[in-house]
């Protein structure tokens, strides 16, 4: 099982970027998918997951700004990010569940058992 995870960059505030992730070993019609991100010296928190028959769930901080889908197609999981804000800069990983559901909720890490290399995303005037 590998995740791939690219499309983080430097954007200003208020600007918009689109994580992908790239899965290969499983697909994703049975198994969720979460987004984590880990801000320097800071823990890594959930942002975002994705049930493998495709419920979406997202931690408050994120909501209305944030949307996650994905390509069956490709086998690929996206996070578009809107009206970022410089507390979005993190790098962000995506994650496979070991389960067809995913969670978001404190602790969740447990839950996924294949991570990606991260991506990272600036958010800075």
């Amino acid at each position: 099982v590998q995740l791939q995870a690219s499309g983080g960059g430097l954007v200003q505030p208020g600007g918009s970027l689109r994580l992908s992730c790239a899965v290969s070993g499983f697909t994703l019609d049975s198994n969720g998918i979460g987004w984590f991100r880990q801000a320097p010296g800071k823990e890594r928190e959930a942002v975002s997951c994705i049930t493998n028959d495709d419920t979406a769930r997202y931690v408050d901080s994120v909501k209305g700004r944030f949307t996650i889908s994905r390509d069956l197609a490709k086998n690929a999981v996206y996070l578009q990010m809107n009206s970022l804000r410089p507390d979005d800069t993190a790098r962000y990983y995506c994650a496979a569940s070991q389960y067809r559901g995913c969670t978001i909720l404190l602790g969740a890490d447990v839950w996924y058992n294949y991570w990606g290399q991260g991506t990272l995303v600036t958010v800075s005037s």
